[in-house]
């Protein structure tokens, strides 16, 4: 009988656990979810989260608000996520430059990458080689002329040390085996302003900050860097065609969540995203800009972990030959 009891009440206490695990994962969100963008306001980091905020919201039953906290890499953005509550009221939208951090910030007070877990990547976007519109250059072999004979005296902008026009300008000048005047924005959107102003010679940024500027003239583009050409920039050919094979990469965007988040707060976080990238308003909005969202199976947690480990393992060569960092 004594057995009988002991069976029974672990068989209460088994129950009971069950039941606060369903109620934990009934009860997020208790409030409005912040997703933190590590990047100015009007980048193309920030034009993803707006995007995905909205359907993540409404599957949530909570409003997802995008927080502005730029500098440092995106890495202010991440100091912030680790002083808040690991319980999925918080999370982090992160780009490329979150596969640079390891690598370029030396001495950071946290584990860029033991810190946090992947909610799920969002989409791939293809790069733009673009310059201001009076470039004396109408191809990419011109620009690449250009480039070769002029060098330092062209200046190259990027949204900062670690972003990914940042690591599109390495690659392109080590592609080109030349060097251009590498001059850091605080913004994609402060990079753009100077190219259509005419007072920066040369960018390297995602087709979801340049396409619109393309398009309407405004700037002047010569290859986009991907396998195959863009649908929203149909006449832009790719850099393998133009003569530029090794000019090859995409950036990307993936949420991120405080790596104390328990497991059934961050699932219920991917089935929100997921909701987001079925949603058709974010795939028409993500074709207009030139990218498109990632099929489920690659925006699980764990397909996350592995994309990223391997863009860290990729681009750490290349940082390390530049000797080029943050601290």
């Amino acid at each position: 009988m004594l057995s009988l009891t002991r069976q029974a009440l672990l068989g209460l206490g088994l129950a009971a656990a069950f039941a606060q695990s369903a109620a934990a994962q009934v009860a997020f969100p208790q409030r409005p979810v912040t997703m933190i963008v590590g990047f100015a306001a009007g980048g193309p980091s920030d034009v993803v989260a707006r995007l995905v905020a909205a359907p993540m919201g409404a599957d949530l039953g909570q409003p997802v608000v995008v927080e502005n906290i730029p500098g440092a890499g995106g890495t202010i953005g991440h100091a912030r996520l680790l002083q808040a509550r690991p319980d999925g009221h918080v999370i982090m939208l992160g780009g490329l430059g979150q596969a640079t951090v390891p690598t370029l910030y030396r001495r950071l007070p946290f584990d860029p990458v033991g810190s946090v877990k992947p909610i799920g990547l969002i989409n791939e976007v293809p790069m733009t080689i673009v310059a201001r519109r009076t470039f004396p250059a109408s191809s990419l072999a011109e620009f690449v002329a250009a480039a070769r004979r002029e060098g330092e005296r062209l200046n190259i902008g990027n949204a900062g040390v670690g972003s990914t026009s940042h690591l599109c300008g390495l690659l392109l000048m080590s592609t080109l085996g030349t060097p251009m005047t590498t001059v850091p924005y605080r913004g994609s959107a402060l990079v753009l302003n100077d190219l259509v102003s005419g007072t920066l010679d040369v960018g390297c940024d995602q087709t979801t900050n340049t396409a619109e500027q393309i398009r309407s003239g405004t700037i002047r583009a010569f290859a986009v860097s991907t396998a195959e050409r863009v649908a929203a920039l149909p006449d832009l050919p790719t850099t393998a065609e133009a003569g530029l094979a090794e000019m090859r990469m995409s950036g990307w965007t993936m949420l991120y969540a405080h790596a104390g988040t328990p497991q059934p707060v961050l699932e219920r976080l991917n089935r929100a995203l997921l909701a987001a990238l079925r949603d058709e308003g974010l795939g028409r909005r993500f074709a207009d800009l030139g990218t498109a969202p990632v099929a489920a199976d690659r925006a699980t947690p764990e397909a996350g972990r592995a994309f990223w480990d391997a863009e860290i393992a990729r681009w750490r060569p290349l940082i390390l030959a530049s000797n080029q960092f943050a601290d």
